[in-house]
C-alpha cells in the first residue's frame, strides 16, 4: 500500500502532466447569498490568461471588505457576471482546473449563475479538482471527527511549502499560491533547495 503523502505526490504529478489551469474568486461572502467579485484563472506556467473584477447584484458588505479590501466603488464600473461568464466558461472548456477549497468556488459559481438566470448543470464544462484536499493528504494531519485529513488554509499550505507568496485575499495572488502549492507537492525535494 502507497502511503499517503506518497500518493499525493502521484497525483500532483499527474495533475501537473495534464498542463492545467487555475482558478480563484474572491466574493461578497460565505453565504448563500453571497457571489463572486473577482476571479483569475492562470495558466500552469503561472501567466494571467484571465483577471477580471465583477460587479455584482448587491452591494459588498464591510465584512468582506476588511478581508479582501474590494469595495464598491472598485466594482462600479467592472462586468457584471453576465459578461465575464461566457469568457471564463470559454478557457476552461475541456480543461482540467486546479482549485484550492475548489467546492467553495464552484458553489459560488453556481450562485452566482442561479442570481443572473444561468443555467447551471450538475456536469461543469471543465474537471476541477482540490489542491486544498490534495494538500491535507499531502501534509498528513488526520482528523478523527472528520475521518479526513485535515484542511488547512491557503496561507498555511504556503508557509508549511516555504513558498514566499502572499495569500492576500486577492484572485491573482492567491491562484498562483494555490499553484505553487501543487507544484511544490509534485516535487518537494526540488521545492526545498
Amino acid at each position: 500500500m502507497i502511503p499517503a503523502r506518497q500518493q499525493a505526490i502521484q497525483i500532483a504529478r499527474s495533475k501537473l502532466a495534464l498542463d492545467p489551469l487555475y482558478l480563484d474568486t474572491e466574493t461578497t461572502g460565505l453565504e448563500r447569498s453571497s457571489e463572486i467579485i473577482e476571479i483569475c484563472i492562470l495558466d500552469n506556467q503561472g501567466a494571467a490568461l484571465f483577471q477580471s473584477l465583477v460587479k455584482p447584484l448587491r452591494r459588498i458588505p464591510n465584512d468582506a471588505i476588511r478581508i479582501h479590501g474590494i469595495t464598491n466603488e472598485d466594482v462600479q464600473r467592472a462586468p457584471n457576471w453576465l459578461v465575464v461568464w461566457p469568457q471564463v466558461e470559454n478557457l476552461l472548456a475541456g480543461r482540467t482546473v486546479g482549485i484550492y477549497n475548489a467546492e467553495f468556488d464552484l458553489r459560488m459559481i453556481q450562485q452566482t449563475h442561479t442570481f443572473y438566470n444561468i443555467r447551471f448543470t450538475s456536469i461543469t464544462p471543465f474537471s476541477p479538482f482540490c489542491i486544498m484536499k490534495l494538500y491535507a493528504q499531502y501534509h498528513g494531519d488526520w482528523n478523527r471527527a472528520r475521518g479526513s485529513y485535515r484542511w488547512h488554509s491557503l496561507e498555511d499550505a504556503g508557509r508549511y511549502c516555504r513558498i514566499p507568496l502572499p495569500n492576500s485575499h486577492r484572485a491573482f495572488d492567491d491562484t498562483l499560491l494555490a499553484r505553487a502549492i501543487l507544484h511544490h507537492m509534485a516535487n518537494p525535494l526540488e521545492a526545498n533547495r
